[in-house]
């Protein structure tokens, strides 16, 4: 076999380059159907028969060469979804073929399948693979393995395929979705700055721009009917041309007056005082800051106030004059007075009798306005599930409880023993039954709302999940211990082999066997570091060390995913932990957070001291959990993966309360943020 050095072999891929060979269109590509490419090398033409016949189908078109020069030539021509390669030919052999083919940049990723009879030794087996293939057939073969292998290669290629189309019409449309927001960005732009000029020149108030020095930087044509001056007259000149008592000492005062309504007088050119209404806005544009300031003549309206007044005072006149005739009726008024005393004991009565029935009832009740919502009465049940006091609860518009699962202050409809949620004073949730009846009182329609608290009873149904849950723990245990039970089989198995043949235990037999007894030692071991009673080796020492004894370790598991990990480490006292269940904690969660995330995402180990607390945040950019899945975060056995047992999480949970820690954690569509509190006791 010929050989050559690599300068040679490059010289030789380069010679058979056609310039112009890669615009050419793929052989085999006919008109609404395009075939699937499938490169077959090897210097005997009977092989490539058998190839032909083993492969042969209407969805590939079959090229062949005879030699590692022809190859390339057809690499260059044309794209391939897999390379049926021989490792023994005359001139470039099988690896240097591949070797060739994978310096190339758009042929690198074409999967080479090595097809041989001679070289079967490991040594070439490795090499073959250390030149890029992807499989390493002997012959003779099975057609049906090669043909299904073939198939494989080809479904990847389509889907790759697929991929690339998609995403390139993709891209053109987002790129016009740019362009035409852009346009109209533009087009809205235009608009409104036309639309800014006709309100600015048809508008009768004054409008001018100044700067933080008070120098005029526009005016609107208002300015002229108002003071007299033209544009020209104004532009560059100070504010205190149109406004006396305006100096650039005063622009703190300008500020703090920003957004108020100020009445003022002002002269005029002619130097007649006018009678105005200003106002100020601040706006600011990149490290400038500029005023606006609207200036409204009031003349008329002054005028209108003093007319007022005069009208008044004739009122007031009519009014002492009214007020004797008034006089006259009040003998008739007594006498009606003292029938609607009648009625008010009556009402007073009616209104005890309510009264007793509210404020007795061991439902919460609340009396509300239907219209501003503002509260009128609430019982002392309600106050003593809540926690509030009268003064603070009377007359007051917003909702207090927080009531969520109904609107029906919003529909104005009356509810039956709907099932609810309200908030009380320290912030506890609790559960009740809301029922509602809309009353009118003193001629206001009014709504009372009755809430009977089933907060125990939801407790208790909770339990019974929990324990429903329990049970279900178990069988999932019987589970775990059927996995055990599998690697031991195994290993039985190949003992009981090797007893009766004892030269039959090959090597690979007993790393088989020693494989299956690390996955069931693995399982024994996370069952064991759920055990509530387990011993901890717990010394005083900082937490900080242990996060960055653990920083490369994690650094490089991020790193192999094209991920990243920020460590932001405040200081923290020392306390009692024992180091060993705190990394397996930390990994734990730094693990789960980097299979949470997508390639580039960053994992955040954040400590911080906070109260009588010292808190270790473990943060990452995943897509977050689901709602439905929060109840059975830290569940034993309980896995949103494909593979695992499911005890990590609960293993951290186990670890944090063997140190007297709380887990919590916060998520959303941008990540998950878990938060792990250990409370500094008189012994720390």
């Amino acid at each position: 076999m010929k050989n050559y050095t690599e300068r040679s072999n490059s010289s030789l891929f380069t010679e058979v380059m056609p310039a112009d060979s890669e615009g050419e269109k793929p052989q085999g590509e006919e008109e609404g159907h395009s075939k699937v490419n499938i490169l077959m090398v090897d210097d005997h033409p009977e092989n490539l028969l058998v190839l032909k016949a083993v492969l042969a189908s209407p969805d590939y078109h079959l090229v062949c060469a005879n030699s590692g020069e022809e190859a390339l030539k057809h690499v260059l021509k044309q794209e391939f979804a897999v390379i049926l390669l021989d490792v023994q030919m005359p001139g470039l052999n099988g690896f240097e073929t591949a070797n060739l083919i994978k310096e190339r940049e758009k042929s690198k990723y074409i999967p080479i399948i090595f097809i041989t009879a001679i070289n079967q030794t490991m040594e070439n087996v490795i090499k073959g693979y250390g030149v890029g293939a992807v499989d390493y057939i002997f012959k003779p073969f099975h057609p049906e393995t090669l043909k299904l292998k073939v198939q494989q290669f080809v479904k990847i290629y389509q889907n790759h395929k697929k991929m690339r189309e998609q995403s390139e019409v993709r891209r053109q449309n987002e790129l016009k979705e740019v362009n035409e927001k852009l346009e109209r960005t533009t087009h809205n732009l235009r608009k409104n700055e036309e639309l800014a000029r006709v309100i600015g020149e048809t508008l009768l108030d004054t409008i001018i721009t100044f700067d933080e020095q008070g120098c005029i930087l526009s005016v609107n044509p208002a300015v002229t009917r108002m003071f007299g001056y033209t544009t020209g007259e104004l532009l560059g000149k100070h504010m205190v041309n149109l406004l006396p008592g305006f100096s650039p000492s005063l622009m703190d005062y300008v500020r703090e007056m920003t957004g108020q309504l100020l009445e003022a007088s002002v002269k005029n050119k002619e130097g007649r005082e006018v009678p105005v209404e200003i106002q100020i806005g601040e706006a600011q544009v990149e490290e400038e800051y500029l005023f606006v300031c609207s200036i409204r003549d009031i003349t008329d309206r002054k005028k209108m106030e003093k007319e007022r007044k005069r009208q008044y005072d004739i009122l007031e006149k009519l009014v002492e004059e009214r007020t004797r005739e008034l006089s006259l009726a009040n003998g008739q008024l007594r006498r009606e007075v003292e029938e609607r005393e009648k009625m008010a004991e009556a009402l007073r009565l009616s209104k005890e009798h309510f009264y007793k029935i509210f404020q007795s009832s061991p439902s919460l009740i609340e009396l509300r306005t239907l219209e501003d919502g503002k509260y009128i009465d609430v019982n002392e049940s309600w106050l003593q599930h809540t926690g509030y006091t009268h003064e603070e609860v009377l007359n007051q518009t917003a909702p207090i409880l927080n009531i969520a699962g109904v609107d029906h202050l919003k529909k104005g409809e009356c509810v039956q023993n709907a099932e609810i949620q309200y908030q009380t004073k320290s912030g506890a949730i609790r559960h009740g039954l809301l029922s509602t009846e809309i009353l009118e009182i003193q001629g206001e329609k009014c709504l009372l709302s009755a809430v009977t608290d089933i907060t125990e009873r939801v407790r208790l149904e909770s339990e019974v999940a929990r324990l429903d849950r329990l049970y279900l723990v178990g069988e999932m245990a019987a589970g775990i211990a059927h996995e055990i039970r599998n690697p031991m089989t195994t290993v039985r198995g190949f003992l009981e082999l090797s007893k009766s043949d004892p030269g039959s235990l090959m090597v690979k037999y007993v790393d088989l066997m020693l494989g299956e007894l690390d996955r069931a030692n693995s399982i024994i071991t996370e069952f064991l570091n759920l055990a509530k009673n387990k011993v901890s080796n717990k010394k005083r020492q900082y937490l900080n060390p242990v996060i960055e004894g653990l920083y490369p370790l994690i650094q490089a598991e991020a790193l192999m995913n094209d991920k990243f990990v920020s460590l932001q480490l405040g200081e923290c006292p020392e306390f009692y932990l024992d180091e060993k269940e705190i990394s397996q904690l930390i990994l734990n969660l730094s693990l789960n957070g980097l299979e949470a995330m997508k390639p580039g995402g960053k994992l955040v180990l954040k400590t911080y001291t906070e109260e009588d607390q010292v808190v270790l945040e473990v943060k990452d950019e995943g897509d977050g959990i689901k709602p439905e899945l929060l109840e059975m975060i830290g569940t034993p056995f309980f896995t949103t993966k494909d593979t695992g047992t499911g005890l990590g999480l609960a293993i951290c949970y186990s670890v944090a309360e063997r140190h007297h820690a709380i887990i919590d954690l916060k998520t959303s569509e941008q990540g998950t943020t878990f938060f792990i509190r250990f409370t500094l006791t008189e012994e720390n």
